[in-house]
């Protein structure tokens, strides 16, 4: 039997609380207002059938508790937060969670890859229902251009997403854990060691560069010298180049996003370092400070401009010059990779190259130059071999 209370609403008008209990603790409140023209006997005879109505709403669950209501919006709450596709998840949890532990640059490569590649095959594809099966088939349709690299980068953030997934209970495993990693094949390995450029090459491009604009002499040779990175040389200020100890410090990095435009960040691995410069370098550095004004404060500035250059510029101009000069395969980053190259082939510890381009890790750095401490190592082999040889051995 539902209980009713009369009461005053705010306005003074007579209204009557409503509860209907289904004697297992289940109770729900309703307010009747009879209309202003009823009669007496019309409002008892109209409020006895809302009651009515109430109390088998109730029981038919037509209508909900308090506490039922809370609990169904915070479960559709939940559902609506349900991202279905692959798509959605990345937009709405994966990429904004991972905005908060890597860089811009990084972010905003990992957005570029899934469009471009992963969301054209399986962006509108529940998460629930992709397989590793799919999985698989999206990594072997990469185009045959991809690089290794590449391909071993569209699988990473796949596997981190899907990990992802599973961490914040929107799926219950993981598809790619039965999803191998890339493996390079023997032809490509080969291929990778060609990375560096020889030191044959190495002189043609310097002799090249002879007759180019000082600021690209300086840029070139210091890429080369110290193995920094492009971002790195961009983001150089004179404050940070010490000529008379022939040093540089290596404080911050220039990059761009189409979002945020040119921005400047710490280096990669997030520490400044101190390098060292030739004096070929430095006097390349003197020669270009005297051409501009006291008060420019980066290395390398826009043409007619005292900005710092922009860190894409280096690229285009590396295309230039590589067409101009028939040197294939001419960027920056090469540059980086002949320099650390170059140093270990010729006996630089790997620690000491390690640090010397900011990398975090030296096992970074013997990964990446594995085909050259192999020469090294050969090197080192073949010095004991000498060192135990008969002395009329090593006259012969």
């Amino acid at each position: 039997m539902a209980s009713i209370k009369k009461k005053l609403d705010k306005n003074g008008n007579v209204v009557y609380q409503v509860q209907a209990s289904n004697g297992r603790g289940r109770r729900v409140w309703r307010t009747f207002r009879p209309e202003l023209t009823w009669s007496s006997r019309t409002v008892q005879r109209e409020l006895q059938r809302f009651a009515a109505e109430l109390e088998s709403q109730l029981e038919d669950r037509e209508v909900l508790t308090r506490e039922e209501t809370i609990q169904q919006a915070a479960a559709q709450a939940v559902e609506a937060a349900k991202v279905k596709t692959l798509r959605q998840y990345a937009g709405a949890v994966y990429l904004p969670e991972k905005a908060a532990t890597v860089s811009e640059k990084t972010r905003a490569s990992y957005t570029q890859l899934l469009e471009q590649h992963v969301f054209p095959v399986l962006g509108d594809v529940p998460m629930q229902d992709i397989t590793a099966a799919m999985l698989k088939a999206l990594l072997a349709g990469l185009p045959e251009r991809f690089a290794f690299a590449s391909r071993v980068k569209v699988y990473a953030v796949l596997h981190g997403m899907f990990k992802a997934a599973v961490m914040d209970d929107t799926l219950d495993v993981n598809p790619m854990d039965k999803v191998p990693r890339p493996k390079q094949s023997k032809d490509a390995a080969l291929s990778a060691e060609h990375k560096a450029f020889t030191a044959e090459e190495m002189r043609y491009i310097l002799r090249c560069l002879k007759e180019e604009p000082l600021k690209w002499q300086a840029f070139v040779l210091l890429l080369i010298d110290t193995g920094c990175r492009r971002g790195e040389a961009c983001g150089l200020q004179w404050r940070a180049v010490d000529l008379d100890a022939g040093t540089i410090t290596i404080e911050r990095n220039l990059q761009y996003t189409a979002e945020r435009g040119v921005y400047e960040t710490m280096p990669k691995n997030g520490k400044v370092r101190v390098v060292d410069i030739s004096p070929d370098v430095a006097e390349l550095l003197r020669a270009l400070r005297r051409t501009q004004p006291v008060t420019v404060r980066w290395v390398f500035t826009q043409d007619d401009s005292a900005e710092p250059m922009h860190p894409d510029t280096p690229t285009r101009y590396f295309q230039r010059f590589g067409k101009r000069f028939g040197i294939e395969h001419f960027h920056p980053h090469k540059l980086r990779h002949t320099s650390a190259s170059i140093a270990i082939t010729n006996g630089a510890d790997v620690v000491s190259v390690a640090a010397r381009l900011g990398h975090s890790d030296s096992s970074t750095t013997l990964r990446m130059y594995a085909h050259a401490n192999e020469e090294s190592i050969r090197r080192v082999g073949q010095t004991v071999r000498d060192a135990l040889r008969e002395p009329a051995q090593k006259k012969a």
